[in-house]
């Protein structure tokens, strides 16, 4: 290991931009007020953070999947596979952090983990430009990077995407380094080796990093070099260390599934383990079958054009939108898009065409194999802040550097301008904080459950299972998204194939005993439905006569026991 945190950034080209920061530095007078400025933005942050950590968990994925699996694997006593959700084989490095505090009986401290890895990642921003433009430069790209929509709102969460942008930053930095000490000291290849092996064992999205990672350790030590075979050596071995770091997921998957990434590309694996039945209960067309086609997908559910889809890698950064998938389901800042641009104005290039090809290529691969939304680029983020700190530094600095007056005021303009983005940034934190409101809560004047249920719509039927259902009770869960972690019995859902299991319904419907027997055989002894959505869905698909049909035969087979904010619990008979 380096004997500093500092050494996993490059140092490349440091005595030359030392120079450059002589010349064209700002004054101390000038520096240290701003970097007070941004110090005490930063701390802001962070104390606003900390205090909406502090509230019980609410967010969809933190009850669907990071807190609600490693729970169930706590109440049977260990690993306990659920095959009805596909989710939970995806790679849980970061999820076995957060066994540890939900053994102790504490939801909290899953987001605080997620928060430090945020904050890790900004460090790792810090280090990088305090080595290539100076401290106050660094503090500006660690406030940037801090204050971006989309990292905010995950720090407040028990999520594991900070966690995969950590280790796929350290991994690249470390690259960059080896690189930069002409490939002579191999510890920073398998440093970086290992980060990303760690990255690809916390979310399968690192695999797109890891392939472009493994390619440039080939490629350019080639190209460097001129030894071909080396670079092929070198390839492999990045390859075997990343592998080994995350080949404990991928074992188990195999052993299980017969695909060691399961769910992905699992038709590719069907020789291995023979073709899968979606579920047991579904018939041949129930469940809808569309892929992935982005093109297809953003004209035909969103209505966009062509030239919109093309204005894609601009949109992004201005239409964000929380919970939209139309809208990337996430928030950006328009400070990378407007900035990036101006980072390969002159001569101090330096790792910066780099770093531009990785944000193209994740943002390429990850636009045409899945539903485009701002996490699934994360690892993109760091290094676009990289790149939008350097724009603003050259164009601040040429632009106070001319004798014109007016170019000077056009650079503290510019400054100006990047404060203002930066202070829209902080209204959305504080959006989010109005939103949640956790001080009656931290104060004491709200309690666990009142907090819960103004935030959650299904905790309040959730709290009655818990207090009235038997302890033997399995509640299969119904257009709720799979939200079971709150959930004090076993369950059971398909987040996905509500469609299908609509359609099946309704051919089970010819008399209340079939119907009865469909019900009973998705798995539950009772129902948790959100009523409003299955009414939506049997209207939208079925005449009006089916549909009142199929109600009449769910009056029959089913016994209300509870209803709540449109959430009903129900006994199957």
């Amino acid at each position: 290991m380096p004997n500093s945190r500092d050494a996993i950034v490059t140092h490349a080209g440091e005595q030359g931009n030392a120079l450059n920061r002589r010349d064209a530095a700002p004054s101390d007078a000038v520096v240290r007020p701003l970097c007070l400025v941004m110090a005490f933005a930063l701390v802001g942050i962070l104390l606003v953070e900390v205090l909406l950590c502090l509230t019980p968990p609410i967010s969809r994925d933190a009850l669907i999947h990071h807190l609600a699996i490693p729970k169930i694997w706590i109440r049977h006593g260990g690993f306990f596979e659920t095959s009805w959700a596909p989710f939970s084989y995806f790679p849980m490095n970061i999820d076995l952090l957060y066994v540890i505090p939900l053994l102790f009986g504490s939801d909290l401290v899953p987001a605080l983990i997620h928060m430090l890895f945020g904050l890790g990642t900004g460090y790792l921003v810090y280090a990088y430009l305090k080595n290539q433009a100076g401290k106050a430069w660094g503090m500006f790209g660690l406030l940037v990077f801090v204050s971006t929509p989309m990292v905010m709102r995950l720090s407040i969460t028990a999520y594991v995407d900070l966690g995969m942008i950590f280790f796929t930053t350290a991994s690249v930095l470390c690259y960059l380094r080896w690189r930069d000490d002409q490939y002579e000291n191999v510890k920073w290849l398998l440093l970086s080796a290992v980060c990303m092996g760690l990255a690809a064992g916390t979310k399968y999205n690192a695999l797109i990093s890891w392939v472009f990672l493994n390619g440039a350790v080939c490629f350019l030590y080639a190209r460097d070099t001129g030894r071909q075979l080396q670079a092929i050596r070198w390839g492999g071995l990045f390859f075997l260390v990343v592998l080994a770091a995350a080949s404990p997921w991928f074992v188990k998957n195999l052993i299980l599934t017969g695909n060691p990434i399961y769910p992905l590309m699992d038709n590719l694996f069907a020789l291995v383990h023979g073709g899968r039945e979606i579920a047991g209960f579904l018939a041949a067309g129930d469940a809808d079958a569309w892929g992935y086609n982005l093109i297809r997908n953003r004209t035909l559910f969103y209505g966009e054009e062509v030239w919109q889809i093309l204005l894609l890698p601009l949109r992004i950064f201005f239409e964000g939108r929380d919970h939209s998938p139309q809208h990337f389901d996430g928030v950006l800042s328009p400070l990378f898009a407007l900035a990036i641009p101006f980072a390969f104005v002159g001569n101090r290039k330096g790792h910066r065409s780099f770093l531009f090809l990785f944000i193209v290529f994740v943002f390429i691969v990850s636009a045409f194999m899945a539903d485009l939304r701002i996490r699934y680029i994360l690892p993109t983020v760091p290094f676009m802040t990289i790149l939008a700190v350097m724009g603003i530094r050259n164009g601040t600095e040429w632009l106070q550097s001319r004798r014109s007056h007016a170019l000077m005021l056009a650079g503290r303009a510019v400054l100006f301008s990047v404060a203002l983005l930066i202070a829209a940034n902080l209204v959305y934190l504080g959006n989010r904080f109005t939103d949640i409101r956790p001080l009656p809560y931290l104060l004491g004047a709200e309690s666990r459950d009142d907090f819960l249920s103004r935030q959650v719509g299904s905790y309040p039927a959730t709290a009655f299972i818990n207090r009235n259902l038997p302890d033997d009770a399995v509640v299969y869960l119904l257009y709720l998204s799979g939200r079971g972690y709150y959930l004090d019995r076993d369950y059971i859902h398909h987040v996905g194939l509500e469609t299908g299991i609509v359609k099946a319904m309704v051919r089970s419907s010819a008399d209340a005993e079939t119907l009865t027997v469909f019900l009973r055989s998705l798995g539950g002894t009772h129902l948790l439905v959100r009523e409003e959505l299955l009414i939506k869905a049997l209207v939208d698909n079925f005449s009006d006569e089916t549909v009142r049909s199929v109600l009449e035969k769910l009056a029959q087979c089913l016994i209300k026991v509870y209803e709540s904010n449109g959430h009903a619990v129900y006994v199957i008979r």
